[in-house]
């Protein structure tokens, strides 16, 4: 895998904190700018490779994240 995978690790770690932070202090729209990439790492490294399903569903909540961010840009 790639030389970084650690770091990446310990950043989607920070990414998923700060994100569950700021949607438990509803600092709208912190939690869809940092839970994205979160979702984004976990899809392109697979990590927890024995249980495979966890990347479709980083995939459904990488579209959800996109969906919301689409709508927070445009509509309100």
């Amino acid at each position: 895998m790639s030389k970084y995978e650690q770091e990446l690790k310990w950043l989607a770690l920070v990414l998923g904190i700060a994100s569950t932070v700021a949607l438990v202090n509803n600092w709208h729209p912190w939690p869809l700018f940092l839970g994205l990439p979160f979702c984004l790492l976990w899809v392109y490294f697979g990590w927890l490779r024995t249980e495979p399903q966890l990347k479709y569903i980083n995939i459904v909540f990488t579209a959800l994240y996109l969906y919301g961010i689409a709508k927070y840009l445009w509509w309100e």
